[in-house]
């Protein structure tokens, strides 16, 4: 092993051979036994698996989608699959992807599904299909380069750019303000403990760093890729962290990555992902979001400030002075106008500071040049130059102000956060053109099916789906995996006319809903609370705060409250500990693992939170058998994108409303119900305080259609007396 070289910041690693990760294997490990003799389909993988599992049977849904997946890499059609809670959608689709040569790529949304994956669902496959394959599947986890270790960071990390140590940007801490100097002789403790663990690490992965450091020591041993020189121009390049991930992937089975992670390599022409003939998107719901999230960019003058500190030494004075003063007007800028969409355009101010930046940042790219590799410190000149670039293509873009950009001022309640922010109108063509290009899709999720039809998540998909009834060959799938019966013959499946569902498909594409094992009519009552008057003020309406009151009183707790606000959220803790003796947890309080947690394991807790609790909150069993919901979750008025896209589709003659906003709503509500029933065995109530989920008929039914097909009813003692027989079991 290596020494580090405290005194003088220095760090040195020895060359060590390359990392493997848990469940990834070397270069060898594949080998060409994976193409050697008859191949298991997909069906048999998947029956080994399940077989391996103490007590575990087949899943006709589960069966069903790995058919249709294996049908679809056949054909090299894209599939959308809809596969309730229960389903156990992950073994249906790596069974099959096992079957197809190469790399295949899965990913996830959210952190929870791909510790899922990777640490439960693929070893545990692995296992079960070895004597199948003849050898045990490999697979590995890619995450983006500032999740890694970066040694030549840790290289400069004492000494490394004492401005941002000890002045770090107010917006980069919670609270904002000047770091004192106990808080930076904490960070230090912080990057001698990176530096011991930099010898132990074998993946330099983050996540695997346990006790954790805070993001701004990170940040300091981290490089993004936009900063990072290449392996073959760092001095460090033979050891780094994350380019033995990438060489892991390029050898594994199967590998699993993040949403955001996908976004980028779409939008960098996919040189980050392996190639692969196989993408599955568990969790797509999320995608189009996480694309635009990818493709979004801001300017905020903290960041300025920070970038010209970093480049100075590299600058003419007056140059950096350019960037300074260009900065001080953004500042000025954002401090007049107020926060919300720019429909208009740039203010003045702000149209001058961007113009201020443009000039200054090509000024300054131009007197940095290129980086070389006989550079004295090629890392720190390619960190400046990236973040130069960056704010140039950003103001660029501002300025601009072109129809497929949407642009606003962003500010938080406490002043500590001025960004002007530039995001896309619409992703669905950059995924049209990204997305499918030389691969079969697979899209899967619990909620893709929003009004009993795929044709909305489709086109939101970048997928072209016209209104049109399902051909002979969409239709002979649907038969053949089970999907497209009337509602009486498909336990778990709500269906409003069976003769318009399920099966959409458009050109190259088809959709498979495979329902659910769970009996919701059986397991649980979807209540509306007609008898309310329609929500009209933020927060909790007090008719609503009574309803709320008695329905937990009825079960005795055991309630998970979604609500759309966290003014909302605070009066209902408020009301029912003032009230009641019931404990009361109210997200913000105490971390969320710790109050999720607790929920779980203490009876008759309530939990009461916004929107992170809406979707990823998995708890089986009794201790949640009251899902509330205070309204139903339309995208507010002020957010940006969301508007911006209703405006435009008013003005295209159609409504924003239903096209876009009515759809989200859908999402949103359909991820909040489903917290309920986790379990075959879980009973439970879902409680919707908004009158018009029941009483709007435009787009009432079709928020209805997307949810589970729970037993319905308006009448409240319905449901407190359900609730009151939960109670006494």
């Amino acid at each position: 092993m290596g020494t580090v070289g405290v005194g003088g910041g220095g760090y040195r690693r020895t060359v060590t051979p390359p990392r493997t990760a848990t469940g990834s294997a070397t270069p060898s490990a594949r080998g060409g036994s994976r193409r050697r003799g008859a191949r298991p389909s997909g069906t048999d993988l998947l029956a080994a698996a399940v077989g391996a599992v103490p007590g575990g049977t087949a899943r006709p849904g589960q069966q069903q989608m790995t058919t249709a997946i294996e049908e679809c890499v056949t054909s090299g059609e894209h599939l959308l699959v809809q596969a309730g809670t229960g389903t156990g959608k992950s073994l249906a689709y790596l069974a099959p992807a096992l079957t197809v040569d190469g790399p295949v790529v899965v990913s996830t949304a959210t952190l929870a599904l791909q510790s899922q994956l990777v640490d439960h669902d693929l070893p545990r496959l692995a296992d079960a299909v070895e004597p199948l394959l003849g050898r045990r599947p490999t697979f590995a986890v890619l995450k983006g380069r500032h999740h890694y270790l970066c040694l030549a960071r840790l290289d400069n990390s004492t000494a490394d750019e004492p401005e941002e140590t000890l002045f770090d940007a107010p917006a980069a801490r919670p609270g904002g303000g000047t770091k004192w100097l106990g808080e930076a002789g904490r960070l230090g403790k912080q990057i001698e403990r990176l530096r011991d663990w930099a010898e132990k690490t074998d993946t330099g992965d983050r996540d695997e760093l346990d006790p954790g450091v805070d993001d701004q020591a990170w940040r300091l041993v981290s490089m993004p890729s936009r900063e990072c020189v290449g392996a073959t121009r760092c001095p460090f390049g033979a050891e780094c962290f994350a380019e033995a991930s990438r060489a892991r992937a390029r050898e594994a089975d199967i590998v699993v990555t993040n949403h955001s992670l996908l976004a980028v390599d779409m939008l960098a022409d996919r040189h980050i992902v392996p190639p692969h003939k196989l993408l599955i998107v568990d969790e797509a719901h999320e995608l189009a979001d996480r694309v635009s999230s990818a493709a979004q960019a801001e300017l905020v003058p903290e960041l300025i400030d920070r970038t010209t500190r970093r480049a100075r030494t590299l600058l003419r004075p007056e140059t950096a002075d350019a960037l300074t003063a260009a900065g001080d007007a953004l500042a000025v800028g954002l401090a007049e106008a107020p926060a919300g969409r720019l429909t208009a355009g740039l203010p003045t101010p702000l149209r001058e500071a961007c113009t201020l930046l443009d000039a200054a940042t090509r000024t300054a790219l131009d007197a940095i040049g290129e980086v070389k590799s006989d550079d004295p410190d090629p890392v720190r000149k390619q960190q400046a130059k990236a973040a130069l670039d960056e704010l140039s293509t950003t103001a660029q873009r501002l300025l601009e102000e072109a129809d497929h950009d949407v642009a606003w001022v962003e500010k938080n309640d406490s002043g500590s956060r001025r960004a002007l922010v530039v995001a896309p109108l619409s992703v669905a063509g950059t995924l049209a053109t990204h997305l499918y290009d030389e691969r079969t899709v697979v899209a899967t999720s619990a909620t893709l099916a929003l009004g009993g039809r795929f044709d909305t998540v489709a086109r939101a998909l970048g997928l072209d789906a016209p209104p049109v009834p399902a051909s002979p060959a969409a239709a002979s799938l649907a038969a053949r995996t089970g999907s497209g019966r009337p509602a009486a013959e498909t336990p778990g499946r709500r269906l409003a006319d069976p003769a318009t569902i399920p099966a959409t498909e458009g050109p190259g594409w088809r959709s498979l809903d495979v329902g659910s094992p769970f009996d919701y009519a059986r397991q649980g009552i979807l209540y509306v609370a007609a008898h309310l008057p329609r929500p009209s003020v933020s927060g909790l309406p007090d008719a609503a705060g009574e309803e709320l009151l008695g329905l937990v009183e009825a079960l005795g707790g055991r309630t998970l409250g979604l609500f759309s606000s966290r003014r909302a959220a605070t009066q209902a803790a408020e009301l029912l500990r003032a009230r009641t003796d019931l404990p009361v947890l109210l997200q913000g309080e105490e971390a969320l693992p710790l109050l999720v947690r607790r929920f779980r394991e203490e009876r008759s807790i309530c939990l009461f939170g916004v929107m992170s609790l809406w979707q990823g909150v998995d708890v089986p069993g009794d201790a949640c058998q009251l899902v509330v919901i205070d309204r139903l979750p339309f995208p507010r008025p002020d957010e940006p994108l969301a508007a911006a896209r209703a405006a435009a589709v008013d003005a295209g003659g159609g409504s924003g409303f239903a096209a876009v906003s009515v759809p989200i709503a859908a999402v949103r509500l359909a991820q909040g119900v489903g917290r309920l029933i986790r379990a075959t065995g879980d009973k439970g109530v879902v409680a919707v305080l908004d009158s018009r989920l029941e009483t709007a008929r435009g787009y009432g039914p079709f928020l209805r259609r997307s949810l589970p097909p729970f037993w319905y009813t308006t009448r409240p003692e319905v449901a407190r007396g359900a609730l009151q027989r939960l109670a006494t079991t």
